[in-house]
């Protein structure tokens, strides 16, 4: 477990990952026609092709499986290939918390270790690399600018996380700058993604990191959440969100630049070693679930039900806000690090950070 990331439970859990939207789901709101006369719903057009779509898109396709040791669990989720040699578009939150990451090709079944570029957790975007691959097939990218609401799309990918063939959502979107409070399965703190594609599909967990298509089977949006007790029409399932593709891949390049920036995180994680959750105390902050033995945590001297109340005077007020703060930093930097202790005691203690799991 890094030092940003929340606790698991059930040792040995399967962890098949998938945002699942919890809040403030905003629609989006229509003008009323000027024209007296009703008008005419277009006509739905044809839903995708599958045997079509999935020849073309599956061989830029991997399957992405993590091992997260420190909280005693394995994860599945998906990726994107885009070049050859292996770099491949995923969601940050499917390697979040790994301690080793594998990633299988669908083009000819081959399984690499995976290192990591860099991620953006407030994009939930992240790049990764195969190491040691060559001549993989890459994925065809569309753009988001052209998807309308209504247009038949398909989310693709591991849904379930059981690898071998991928699953295929069939859909259609329903809005275009799609808004959505979402949350792992942790039940941690709560993100507010922007900008989305929402789709009336069957996207599933697993599903996370891998693409959203179009009919012409290009990569229009990356999966990153799901309502799974969604209705619409004859869909039976639920509904899932996309990133834009041009979005993503915007912040694939600045990964790939070496640009770090407030929200984009370059090379390893800085670990302080410890299980955070959201606090309820009024001055916010990030509660203590789990301290690792060996770990700059456990050495400064914190302990489960302590609260992490700053870094360097910086307050915290959430979990995610303290994710946010520690993605600036690097293992071997030195910060100070204040809590106030299970006696209600403000306690500060300077803390070198080491390197840790993804995130």
């Amino acid at each position: 477990m890094d030092a940003t990331s929340e606790s698991r439970t059930a040792p040995a859990a399967r962890r098949l990952f998938a945002l699942l939207a919890a809040v403030a789901l905003l629609p989006a709101l229509a003008a009323a026609p000027a024209a007296a006369a009703p008008l005419r719903p277009a006509p739905p057009l044809a839903p995708l092709d599958q045997s079509a779509v999935l020849s073309q898109v599956t061989p830029g396709l991997v399957d992405i499986n993590t091992t997260l040791d420190y909280q005693g669990a394995v994860g599945a989720g998906t990726g994107i290939v885009l070049d050859s040699s292996g770099e491949v578009l995923t969601n940050n939150h499917v390697i979040e918390g790994a301690t080793e990451i594998t990633a299988t090709s669908l083009a000819d079944g081959r399984t690499y270790p995976v290192d990591v570029i860099g991620y953006d957790r407030t994009n939930d975007i992240a790049l990764v690399r195969l190491r040691g691959a060559g001549g993989l097939p890459v994925a065809s990218l569309g753009t988001a600018s052209a998807v309308s609401v209504g247009d038949p799309i398909a989310a693709i990918g591991n849904a379930g996380g059981g690898g071998g063939a991928p699953s295929f959502s069939p859909g259609t979107v329903t809005e275009l700058g799609a808004f959505v409070r979402a949350s792992d399965e942790s039940g941690g703190g709560a993100r507010e993604l922007t900008d989305l594609i929402r789709v009336a599909a069957d996207v599933r967990p697993g599903d996370s990191g891998g693409p959203l298509v179009n009919s012409a089977g290009q990569v229009v949006g990356v999966t990153v959440a799901a309502t799974l007790t969604y209705r619409m029409g004859g869909v039976t399932g639920g509904e899932g969100f996309a990133i834009p593709i041009d979005r993503a891949l915007a912040v694939a390049n600045q990964i790939r630049s070496g640009a770090a920036s407030g929200t984009v995180h370059i090379g390893a994680t800085a670990f302080i070693g410890v299980g955070i959750a959201d606090s309820d105390i009024a001055s916010g902050g990030a509660v203590v679930r789990q301290v690792l033995p060996d770990t700059p945590a456990r050495r400064a001297g914190l302990v489960s039900g302590d609260v992490i109340t700053a870094v360097d005077g910086v307050p915290i007020n959430s979990a995610s806000n303290l994710s946010d703060i520690m993605d600036q930093h690097h293992p071997g930097d030195t910060i100070t690090l204040s809590w106030i202790d299970r006696g209600g005691v403000p306690r500060s203690a300077p803390v070198v950070l080491a390197a840790g799991p993804i995130g």
